[in-house]
């Protein structure tokens, strides 16, 4: 028996597209098999036929060597497959223990026996250097901390062959070290592992092979020590890609924005942002560093006016803009490209078009005397699209909701880059897009920074942050630990003061 899984001309169709064209993925037992493709190459959906969310019109699944049908995720847990969601699946206010044994709960004497659990997970723990205690409330530990849940969720389900989607999304960078570990640890005790990535250091770092799929269509499987991370791009888009992000020198104009000691409380009513003061000027990228819920959120819904300061002022071009509605301050220069792109970047129920226009649709040529001008409209929207590549069913009378996650946010960076705000504020730029969409991406933002437009980006990759500022602002716990320039500093460092290690003022 040479394989532990096998899917053998898998065939899915969604209405109006193929998700997975006969696509063939062989594991071997005891290594970490990776997925790459871009986003909307039909990997998680690949992987869900397997963990029994979907089922294919066509194709035959094998396990172990026996065919099987897997009509549900219970008969994948049954077969031994373990899957771990980027969205993890947690409650909140249970204990480890809690969410680990849900559905699957040991009796004793009439009770929950929640002690035998909590020393099988300890003992599960200390075996694959998970360090998780078992008695913690989820809300309470990291979110690197609730991904080692999901995977104890697995292990203690007996799982041998575990799929993990996009695990390195959420974490900082040492965590991503640790998890690269625990991977390995993993596969020494005799697991399989399928990695569902776009990150091509990370397939070079663990991956034993990996299966590119391009569009639908299984592009082939390659030895990563054999294959460059250049050429794994170039068959995971079909063109080569440039790595390096080129830019000439920030050329530093008159200040942008100004926010001085602002405190802004979250939707618990704790205090996010405390006493957080910054400013950028135009011409140059501001990069925020920090792990996610560290105030980053707030500080950007502060600026953009979707949540009320406590106190402290935000100023653009001199303004003070602190109590403005969100219409003037559009109107005073301000571009946003939310984190959330369905909750506050899209209209879903809109066409494209439609989501073109949401700010500017009261604005000549759009409309006239209140009435809204559709050619000119769709000539608007045709040409964002052609410029952005924004792919879709219909063209600019798509619905929004019915294009892929990365079109969706070209759509938005599009429509904000298009008005050349004099402060454009990035969250999440590239958030699940490609090689490719990230490369034209970063290109655009830019040429923005070089009109000498002021950029404050927001981002959970590192590697973007290090590599499209031009200073780099570190966030912690609602405030700034340093401010370093990104040609004088390194990952290590950077990760230190996320995790709130004063850090290294040498300003840029």
């Amino acid at each position: 028996m040479e394989y532990v899984i096998e899917m053998l001309n898998i065939r899915k169709e969604f209405p109006g597209i193929v998700a997975n064209d006969n696509i063939t993925l062989q594991v071997i037992p005891g290594e970490i098999h990776a997925l790459l493709g871009e986003n909307g190459a039909g990997k998680s959906t690949l992987m869900s036929i397997l963990f029994g969310l979907y089922q294919a019109e066509k194709g035959i699944i094998k396990v172990k060597g026996k065919e099987v049908k897997i009509t549900n995720p219970n008969i994948a847990n049954e077969l031994g497959i373990g899957m771990v969601h980027q969205h993890f699946k947690l409650v909140h206010n249970f204990t480890v223990t809690e969410n680990i044994i849900l559905g699957i709960e040991p009796i004793k004497g009439g009770k929950i026996d929640i002690a035998t659990a909590a020393k099988r997970i300890k003992e599960l723990s200390e075996l694959y250097g998970l360090s998780v205690d078992p008695y913690a409330k989820i809300e309470d530990i990291t979110v690197g901390m609730q991904q080692r849940v999901e995977i104890l969720k697995m292990l203690y389900r007996n799982a041998d062959i575990l799929i993990f989607d996009e695990p390195t999304a959420v974490l900082i960078p040492q965590e991503i070290i640790e998890l690269m570990n625990i991977m390995r640890r993993l596969v020494k005790e005799g697991k399989s592992i399928i990695l569902i990535t776009h990150k091509l250091k990370e397939i070079k770092s663990v991956a034993n092979r990996c299966t590119v799929i391009r569009k639908g269509k299984g592009i082939g499987t390659v030895d990563v020590k054999d294959t460059s991370e250049e050429k794994m791009a170039e068959l995971m888009v079909g063109r080569k890609v440039s790595f390096r992000v080129d830019k000439n020198k920030a050329q530093l104009k008159e200040e942008v924005l100004k926010i001085e000691n602002l405190h802004v409380k979250n939707t618990r009513g704790l205090h996010a942002i405390k006493e957080l003061s910054l400013s950028v000027r135009g011409g140059e990228i501001l990069g925020i560093a920090g792990i996610e819920g560290n105030g980053q959120t707030e500080l950007i819904e502060a600026i953009t006016g979707l949540k009320k300061i406590e106190s402290g002022k935000i100023v653009v071009d001199g303004k003070d803009i602190s109590s403005m509605s969100i219409r003037r301050r559009n109107e005073s220069g301000i571009g946003h490209i939310p984190e959330d792109r369905h909750k506050h970047g899209l209209v879903l129920d809109f066409t494209l078009e439609d989501n073109m226009i949401l700010e500017t649709y009261y604005k000549t040529p759009f409309s006239k005397r209140g009435i809204l001008d559709r050619d000119q409209i769709r000539k608007y929207s045709n040409q964002l699209i052609e410029e952005f590549d924004v792919r879709s069913g219909q063209g600019s009378k798509t619905p929004a909701r019915s294009m892929s996650g990365g079109n969706q946010q070209k759509a938005i960076i599009a429509r904000e880059i298009n008005r050349s705000p004099s402060l454009l504020v990035v969250a999440q730029p590239t958030r699940g897009l490609d090689v490719g969409a990230i490369e034209y991406i970063h290109r655009r933002i830019i040429d923005e920074r070089d009109k000498g437009r002021a950029i404050l980006l927001l981002s959970l990759e590192l590697d973007e942050v290090m590599n499209v500022s031009d200073r780099i602002a570190v966030i912690y716990e609602g405030e700034i630990v340093g401010i370093v320039d990104p040609e004088a500093t390194d990952e290590n460092e950077i990760g230190l003061m996320m995790a709130g290690a004063k850090g290294g003022n040498h300003h840029a």
